[in-house]
């Protein structure tokens, strides 16, 4: 099933809230994820655990990552992105799952490289380089991979403020691989201190390359997750909330048609009513409009505009050529949506059966409208046939099709 994926990050975000949101509304995925996790021959210590979480105000998921005890001089978080790509290709992970992880930590390799000035190669992750964000940030690919989702969003971003500790010193909030993995993407700040969106939830974020509002069209909401973080922050939770959206099916169609174009003044609207009926009826032709407008020198030209199907185009605007005196037509190619119709007959008691045209609109609402020139071969003046028309339309309505 395609979903399109929105991300709300309340709190803020970050790898171990992002799986553990993910995860929460989708929770088939725990078992499939614990194994490829099992395939990473982590450390004995190194366990990974989803555990439900309250805040007091909302209910969801922490994505906890157990770590080894420190042993000295044996024990060190920093690793070159060369040795994580090592470590990574020696695993037993899903091929695609391996690849958006690496495409992760690049992500973010790429960013330190630009701050620090180190090959990408080269760049050593400190926080971002200890198993849990290791952790992290395979279990976002592989939660990624499984969604299958086909497109992404997010809401803006909070900016949090303050100052954070690294291996590098003190740092500004946010940190600047983040600033630099955040540019393009709306952000705000709320007034809370603190580190808001965290490296690996940045690079996550670039990754999946998201767009700032719903894709246009109808949705209908099918789960939602909230994944916690560690930190609390006064008066608001530290959540990331996804939400699995279904696109609703609107029934709609989408073709690529050609627009053909042109104007004339030297034609008599006689003649030119002839030529333009004879267009109407060559094979190809969707629709003819005709409009007056000023052309040069202040005359007035008829302006006509012809609507055929993409591959009757060229034999459509030789056919102009024939039937009008215009020595040039423009030529386009567009996309047009059209709702689902159909045709269907109304009996009508006194002059027999009229055309009815009802058609699907968005959100499941139907219209109908009756064939003119089936109501015009009615008797009666324009006020009758008018209300003619009207039972007539509310009849198909109805699905009717009976005498009215």
């Amino acid at each position: 099933m395609s979903v399109h994926i929105h991300l709300d990050p309340v709190g803020g975000i970050a790898g171990d809230m992002f799986a553990a949101a993910m995860l929460n509304a989708m929770p088939e995925h725990a078992l499939p994820l614990q194994q490829a996790i099992d395939g990473l021959l982590l450390p004995a210590e190194v366990k990974a655990k989803l555990t439900p979480h309250d805040d007091g105000t909302l209910t969801g998921a922490r994505f906890d990552v157990s770590l080894p005890k420190p042993d000295g001089e044996h024990d060190h978080d920093h690793r070159s992105f060369r040795e994580i790509r090592r470590y990574l290709d020696g695993s037993a992970l899903d091929a695609a799952v391996r690849s958006r992880a690496l495409a992760i930590f690049r992500t973010l390799a790429e960013a330190e490289s630009q701050v620090h000035g180190y090959a990408v190669e080269d760049v050593t992750f400190h926080e971002v380089g200890a198993w849990d964000s290791i952790v992290d940030i395979v279990a976002a690919a592989f939660l990624i991979e499984r969604a299958g989702a086909r497109s992404w969003s997010v809401a803006p971003l909070p900016t949090g403020s303050g100052r954070v500790r690294t291996q590098h010193g003190e740092l500004p909030v946010p940190p600047p691989a983040v600033v630099l993995l955040l540019k393009g993407f709306v952000v705000f700040d709320d007034g809370r201190s603190g580190e808001r969106v965290t490296p690996t939830g940045a690079a996550i974020i670039r990754h999946l390359a998201p767009t700032p509002r719903l894709p246009d069209g109808l949705f209908r909401h099918d789960r939602v997750g909230y994944g916690f973080g560690t930190k609390r922050f006064e008066g608001i939770s530290n959540v990331l909330r996804v939400m699995v959206l279904v696109p609703v099916e609107s029934g709609q169609a989408e073709e690529e048609v050609g627009v053909i174009s042109f104007e004339v003044d030297d034609q008599t609207p006689e003649d030119l009513a002839v030529a333009l009926d004879r267009l109407r009826g060559f094979p190809g032709v969707i629709d003819v409009v005709q409009s007056a407008a000023f052309g040069k020198k202040g005359r007035m030209v008829a302006s006509i505009r012809v609507l055929a199907s993409a591959t009757a185009t060229d034999a459509v605007a030789d056919r102009c050529f024939a039937e009008t005196t215009t020595l040039g037509v423009r030529l386009e190619r567009v996309q047009r949506r059209v709702l689902p119709r159909e045709i269907t007959s109304v009996g009508d008691g006194e002059s027999g059966s009229v055309r009815v045209k009802r058609a699907q609109r968005p959100g499941g609402t139907v219209t109908a409208k009756a064939d003119i020139d089936d109501v015009a071969a009615t008797s009666g003046d324009h006020r009758e046939r008018m209300h003619r028309r009207q039972r007539i339309e509310q009849a198909a309505l109805a699905g009717e099709e009976r005498d009215v």
